[in-house]
């Protein structure tokens, strides 16, 4: 059994958050990998399809990200009630979960497939090498969607390395599958979707096995191991369906708020367009970090809320939070010192250069403040409080929206990126507001 919140450090937090970190890190480093290979290997048309594929599938598996979120927010529960055949049935049932919709996504496959490149409108060359991409990777979607239930299961169990074994697996696996195919054979933007849909079900099986291992050493009571009745009972698969629409909802928004963003800075031209592009860089690149210290207070709330155990909730949010502000406040300080640097490198164009370091503060204040964003969110997550997520959303757009419709006119682009820090605060807010109703309902039991 995980040890109880109450006695977590710093230093053992530290441990449990470095794991996750490197696991996200690793996730962008798949798609330079691709755009190596095909780099060199492929063709123009290839090198496309690639860029537009991943455009497809980023989007696809962003919408069905919370069959990771929910199962590891209702996991962490049952662990922490000591509720073992929970634990199993709410894997059971994300599996089941994620099954069924990779196959709907199989069979919806051709309607999916004509929508995006009708709206990415590339080439007629690219087009026809990105079909054919995408109708050999769709293969590999219900594998995906079974690998974010496992994945989302070893963060609620607090097995933080195993998750990052999981995804260097995938994703090293992936990148020899793709030189072979695409470099030695010579296949060229297939290769590359055949590689990643063999990684994903070669990788299913075996994260698959190793967590089967870990729930049969936990499998200590009277229940089967495979507790029918429980993964089938109507009232959990109501809240497992509703809490997952919150969280798909709330994915969307998040989804529809940066790509507007983009999209508004288009409207002041193609230099402050890729200026914006590497500056999001840098903001995803702090959300690697971010992000680990939010899934790891997924489990830990997640826990205490199972166990009814207020001061361990208390605890796990006041020693991550604490963690999590002192790394946002490094990353926007490297950012502010460095980010000259990396802006020289990643361009040789002069005028995006002086376009990116004209912004470069107001990407460092985002990092600086988007900090409780990202632990609200691991908080609501891990006490499966999915409406106010989704709420919260909400506000955050409708503040988003007309703040920048305003500000854009008097101070341009600075006005866009001004709005788009009171989006990442209004996020803040919005759950903020929810927070002391939690906090008093654990308090209560």
């Amino acid at each position: 059994m995980s040890r109880p919140a109450r006695t977590l450090t710093r230093r053992e937090l530290l441990v449990l958050a470095w794991p996750v970190i490197l696991a996200n890190a690793a996730v962008p480093l798949l798609g330079l990998a691709d755009t190596a290979v095909i780099g060199n290997f492929g063709s123009l048309e290839d090198l496309g399809a690639i860029a537009f594929g991943a455009v497809i599938f980023s989007f696809v598996y962003w919408t069905f990200g919370f069959l990771r979120m929910s199962t590891t927010g209702f996991i962490a529960q049952a662990a922490g009630a000591r509720d073992e055949a929970e634990v199993r049935a709410t894997l059971w049932r994300a599996l089941l979960t994620g099954g069924l919709l990779g196959i709907g996504l199989l069979m919806l496959q051709w309607p999916i497939g004509h929508t995006a490149l009708w709206l990415l409108d590339g080439s007629p060359d690219v087009e026809v090498v990105t079909a054919n991409y995408f109708r050999i990777r769709i293969w590999g979607a219900p594998a995906a969607l079974a690998l974010f239930a496992l994945m989302g299961a070893l963060i609620g169990l607090r097995r933080t390395r195993l998750l990052l074994f999981a995804q260097v697996f995938l994703n090293g696996l992936n990148i020899l599958l793709d030189v072979w195919f695409a470099g030695v054979l010579g296949w060229g933007a297939e290769g590359v979707a055949l590689g990643t849909a063999l990684a994903e079900w070669i990788t299913l099986v075996v994260v698959g096995v190793i967590v089967l291992r870990l729930l049969r050493q936990r499998h200590a009571d009277a229940e089967p191991f495979f507790p029918i009745l429980r993964i089938l009972d109507p009232a959990r698969l109501r809240g497992l369906f509703s809490a997952n629409l919150d969280i798909m909802l709330r994915t969307l928004l998040l989804v529809f708020s940066f790509a507007w963003f983009v999209r508004q800075s288009a409207v002041f031209g193609d230099d402050v367009l890729a200026a914006n592009h590497i500056l999001l860089q840098f903001i995803s690149f702090a959300a690697f970090f971010l992000d680990g210290y939010a899934f790891v207070v997924e489990a830990l709330v997640g826990e205490a809320v199972g166990a009814k155990d207020g001061a361990a909730f208390d605890l796990a949010v006041r020693r991550s939070t604490e963690l999590a502000a002192a790394t946002a406040c490094l990353l926007a300080l490297g950012i502010m010192l460095f980010g000259g640097l990396a802006i020289a490198a990643l361009t040789v164009h002069e005028p995006v250069r002086v376009a990116s370091a004209s912004a470069l503060p107001w990407a460092a204040l985002y990092v600086l403040l988007s900090f409780p964003a990202f632990q609200l969110d691991g908080i609501f997550i891990g006490a499966t409080r999915t409406r106010a997520m989704r709420n919260a959303s909400a506000f955050s757009v409708a503040i988003f929206l007309p703040g920048a419709w305003l500000l854009m006119p008097l101070i341009g682009v600075h006005g866009l990126w001004f709005a788009f820090i009171i989006y990442v605060l209004a996020r803040a807010l919005g759950l903020g507001f929810y927070y002391p109703g939690l906090r008093a309902h654990l308090r209560s039991h």
